[in-house]
């Protein structure tokens, strides 16, 4: 090795131990830097178990709420319109959609035998008149000549007299027959019975109709009361005695989401559905304009009247746990799990009913991890 290649290799020897050397300070100075002597651990007292709870007197209080429950609407009055006797429709006067007035004719219908019934009833109508007047005139005849002594037995006059009862009393009974097939005649053609709109239509001239048969299948027209309407609700059974006839809800729908109808609580079932544990409302809905159809959801907002008479509490200390509901008393530093009954709610307050007093210290943040007797302690 010559001298111009040791000295190479002495440089290179030195830059490899500086940079090595810079390497190790580096990382001495990053491990060393935030490192400090410790001071020897204090001892730490053990922590204190009793739990600190903030408290508040129970006060009586105003709670007014508004209740959001869905509602459907449905037309006053409607009515299925089948036809009472087999025929066939002869004409039709209206079709989906026409404004209809009470008695106003739908239909005509046809049915040539009811025409040979009136007329069979008819004859045999007149035939009993003139057998009864025949009847009545012997007997008449009969009670004229035994007014002369000896002329007419006794027992004569009484058969006329039977006969002439029976006479009269078929012609009452063809008066019948004949009123009935009248009758027949007269529901070939339908009338509405109210008001209002025809919705469904399922029926064309020349169809076979009847109370049986396949000409019963469907009804002749459907007729809906439409410029009143019905809007029904149920309420809930922890709501149900507190609307009566006559509050005032407000309700929209969704065809109309800016725009708040009004209505007025006019009936009550006055008992709970079994099934869904609620009480049926209806309220009437004027509808003048139809802007408002038939089968239309609404979201129905009852104004639930306040009451002066109950405790309020904030939701946090109510204690709803899968056995019982609560709230937790603090009674000399202990701890008493109340049952109650909750009631409303609104705004982050409920009501509650139970063995409670005015004044009584609430444990405003509750749960049931305080348990029932146990030490606590108040947050001054």
């Amino acid at each position: 090795m010559n001298i111009k290649q040791h000295t190479l290799m002495n440089i290179k020897l030195k830059k490899g131990l500086a940079i090595f050397c810079a390497i190790l300070v580096a990382i001495c100075t990053f491990y060393g830097c935030g490192t400090k002597d410790k001071a020897p651990e204090e001892e730490h007292a053990p922590a204190d178990p009793t739990p600190l709870v903030q408290v508040a007197p129970l006060q009586k209080g105003i709670l007014s709420s508004d209740l959001h429950i869905p509602g459907e609407l449905i037309p006053y009055q409607t009515v299925d319109v089948y036809a009472k006797i087999s025929s066939f429709v002869k004409k039709v006067y209206v079709d989906v959609g026409s404004e209809v007035s009470e008695g106003q004719l739908l239909v005509t219908m046809e049915a040539p035998e009811i025409n040979s019934q009136l007329a069979e009833a008819q004859s045999k109508l007149k035939s009993a008149q003139a057998v009864f007047l025949a009847s009545k005139a012997n007997y008449d005849r009969l009670v004229e000549t035994a007014k002369t002594p000896g002329t007419i037995a006794s027992n004569d006059i009484d058969q006329a007299a039977a006969r002439k009862s029976s006479d009269e009393a078929q012609v009452e009974a063809a008066k019948s027959a004949y009123n009935g097939v009248a009758a027949n005649l007269a529901y070939l053609e339908i009338r509405a019975p109210f008001s209002g709109v025809i919705s469904a239509r399922n029926t064309n001239p020349g169809a076979y109709v009847g109370p049986s048969g396949k000409g019963s299948d469907m009804p002749l027209f459907t007729l809906q009361q439409q410029k009143k309407l019905r809007l029904v609700v149920s309420v809930p059974e922890s709501y149900s005695g507190i609307l009566k006839e006559n509050d005032k809800v407000t309700f929209n729908v969704r065809p109309f989401p800016g725009r708040k109808f009004t209505a007025n609580v006019k009936r009550l079932a006055g008992a709970l559905d079994e099934r869904l544990r609620s009480e049926r409302l209806e309220m009437d809905v004027e509808n003048d304009d139809k802007k408002l159809l038939p089968g239309m959801y609404a979201e129905v907002n009852l104004q639930l009247p306040a009451k002066d008479s109950t405790y309020i509490i904030p939701k946090t200390a109510l204690v709803q746990s899968t056995e019982k509901v609560f709230v937790i008393r603090v009674v000399d530093g202990k701890a008493q799990w109340v049952d109650v009954k909750k009631g409303r709610e609104s705004d982050g307050k409920v009501e509650v009913y139970g063995d409670l007093n005015i004044g009584d210290n609430i444990i405003q943040a509750a749960n049931d991890e305080i348990r029932d007797g146990g030490v606590v302690k108040i947050k001054p």
